[in-house]
């Protein structure tokens, strides 16, 4: 081929009208010849048609070239830990702010009791509380039958049959039973929180009550926390009495201890001060898994896949800080010597 044949000029001195769709065809043509290696132009256009086609191939360019080699590399380890310290300052700022509007929200309705919702903090009580009772003592049964037969078996071998007692009730009311209410509880009641919130994020809801004048706080966070606060003390000393009579059951079972020798050794085994200790966490469990649940759902940014995201977040998070603080309880009451 000659050099002639390597060249190709369009006349465009005909045309009548152009928009951007022509343009962009008249791009495209151009882009192909380019492609086979042809020095490709188009002549006789007027001022505006021509800059019409050049804002579409500039535009054309863009898209089709991608991100440049140096947009596309990969960040540096620095980089890295730039963009997750900003973005970790970011969610500081963010959980700060709802903790600060939701304690506003509560020293409101301190001065102002009427303010609360009260029929949706018992609905509260009644949808996370009662009607968690039947999972929650299923579980609550079986972790006291766990916790006697593992003892059991050790204790047997040693004659100490009775100090069984001992172990499930002690472990039960200070440790376990609020451990596994709370973890429960935050699978079940945060991620409903969160899906419940959420959806009204997507369906622009919130938006809605604030434009009535109705903080979202007072009608959606503030009954769930108090609701809550009230349900979980309440589901623990369920729990206790599901995994202490589990673990009467395997004690009668396996080492044949009477339940009324079981009963008669609790007393002796545990105080009032062991019970006390295991409930004082729960309000505190109970803030927490509302208030993440909650603020996970005010997270929600799009449609039903970021729902699903940030409840998944919230149960995962809630789990977490509940066994951390547990964890705190604990080494604050080593200190104390409780």
């Amino acid at each position: 081929m000659g050099p002639a044949e390597e060249s190709v000029t369009v006349d465009g001195s005909g045309l009548t009208g152009l928009d951007t769709a022509g343009a962009l065809l008249i791009a495209r043509l151009l882009e192909a010849f380019r492609a086979e290696g042809r020095a490709a132009r188009l002549v006789g256009l007027d001022q505006r048609r021509a800059a019409l086609l050049e804002l579409v191939s500039e535009r054309l360019g863009s898209l089709s070239t991608g991100p440049s080699d140096e947009t596309r590399r990969a960040p540096g380890g620095l980089e890295r830990l730039g963009r997750l310290a900003v973005a970790g300052a970011k969610e500081g700022f963010a959980i700060l702010s709802f903790a600060g509007e939701a304690a506003v929200a509560f020293l409101r309705t301190l001065a102002h009791p009427t303010r609360l919702r009260w029929r949706q903090a018992l609905l509260v009580v009644e949808l996370d509380g009662v009607r968690a009772m039947p999972v929650l003592g299923m579980l609550s049964f079986l972790l006291g039958v766990v916790i006697a037969y593992q003892s059991g078996v050790q204790l047997r071998l040693y004659g100490g049959n009775l100090y069984v007692v001992d172990l499930v009730t002690i472990t039960v009311l200070r440790e376990l039973g609020p451990l596994m209410t709370a973890i429960v509880v935050a699978g079940r009641s945060g991620s409903a929180y969160t899906a419940e919130i959420g959806t009204m994020q997507v369906t622009e809801e919130i938006d809605a009550l604030r434009s009535i004048g109705v903080a979202p706080q007072d009608l959606l966070v503030l009954p769930k926390i108090l609701g809550l606060a009230v349900a979980l003390p309440l589901l623990t000393v369920f729990a206790n009495l599901a995994a202490v009579a589990g673990g009467m059951v395997m004690s009668a079972l396996m080492l044949d201890l009477s339940p009324q020798t079981f009963l008669n050794r609790i007393p002796e085994a545990v105080s009032l001060n062991s019970l006390m200790t295991g409930l004082a966490k729960t309000p505190v469990f109970a803030a927490v898994i509302a208030a993440v649940g909650c603020y996970q759902g005010f997270q929600v940014r799009g449609g039903a896949d970021s729902v699903g995201r940030n409840t998944t977040t919230s149960v995962v998070r809630a789990i977490v800080l509940v066994i951390v603080i547990d964890a705190g309880f604990s080494v604050i009451y080593s200190w104390l010597g409780i």
